[in-house]
């Protein structure tokens, strides 16, 4: 049983949930605090349903993001040797079962969005549609790493949607920001694929560019994250709490950027998911840690 489940659970990279969560956890503990709901909302503890809500929500959108995307590349992972060992080109899960598992997951997501509120029923489709297509954009754009980070950008957006029934520019911020460091390091991580991307007719900033041009871009759009940063920054409280974890958050990234050089390549594993794993939950917990204290 436990290892039919975790077969699954490696179907999806269930770990790499902490790429976004730390970021959903930001927005829901944030449009809370700015838009003052707890005195709204007098009885103790209101907030737990619609937290364990919007936590399903993110976990049946990433198992049919991750779900449909290694359908979609079953044969691409096969001929690839760094992918071959996938679930489904390796034989430990049918195609058929891995679609099951994405209708399942598509139909428990709408569900759950429909119970929180009108907007979240509304755009749950929508959801839905941008993180399958991604699946397929590679085979056409090299702007796919973009697509790949407003599929995760999606989450703070819709949190906040989950909270409040609105949305509002700092949220948007956030978005923003979740989108443009996701990007910045699918690129970096795209790097081990360029040659078999090029070979096979597929799209990336790696197989279009030079190394060293991916890398300025994935720089470029890190910038752009940390623009997005400051300026959600400035809708905070601004204790010192708050400008620790960004400082560690950018700390992080210039380090993930000395880590991958044109001419060192071989801790891509350790930037990609080492680094930016730290660098959202430490920006999350102070944060978070500033907007409960101040």
């Amino acid at each position: 049983m436990m290892s039919g489940i975790g077969k699954y659970f490696s179907l999806v990279k269930f770990a790499h949930t902490i790429f976004a969560m730390p970021f959903a956890a930001i927005a829901f503990v944030f449009a809370i605090r700015i838009n003052r709901l707890d005195e709204i909302w007098s009885s103790a503890g209101w907030w737990w349903p619609l937290a364990v809500q919007v936590l399903l929500c993110m976990v049946f959108a990433r198992n049919v993001a991750m779900g449909f995307n290694r359908w979609a590349d079953r044969r691409i992972d096969a001929e690839n040797p760094r992918t071959a060992d996938r679930e489904i080109p390796a034989g430990r899960i049918s195609p058929q079962a891995a679609l099951w598992f994405v209708g399942g997951n598509a139909a428990a997501f709408i569900l759950t969005a429909a119970t929180i509120n009108a907007l979240t029923a509304l755009l749950s489709p929508v959801a839905l549609g941008i993180v399958m297509a991604y699946s397929y954009c590679k085979r056409f754009t090299a702007l796919a790493h973009l697509v790949l980070g407003l599929s995760l950008g999606i989450a703070p957006a819709g949190t906040y949607i989950a909270v409040t029934g609105t949305l509002s520019w700092p949220a948007c911020l956030l978005s923003l920001l979740v989108m443009t460091w996701c990007g910045g390091f699918d690129i970096i991580y795209a790097l081990q694929d360029a040659e078999f991307d090029r070979a096979h007719g597929l799209h990336s900033i790696p197989a279009r560019f030079s190394v060293r041009t991916a890398l300025y871009i994935s720089i470029a759009l890190h910038a752009v994250s940390v623009a997005a940063l400051f300026a959600f920054a400035s809708y905070c409280p601004g204790s010192h709490w708050l400008w620790i974890g960004c400082g560690l958050f950018v700390a992080i990234l210039a380090a993930e950027h000395g880590l991958v050089t044109p001419s060192r390549q071989r801790h891509i594993g350790i930037a990609f998911g080492t680094l930016n794993g730290l660098a959202s939950l430490s920006l999350a917990l102070f944060v978070i840690a500033d907007l409960l204290l101040y």
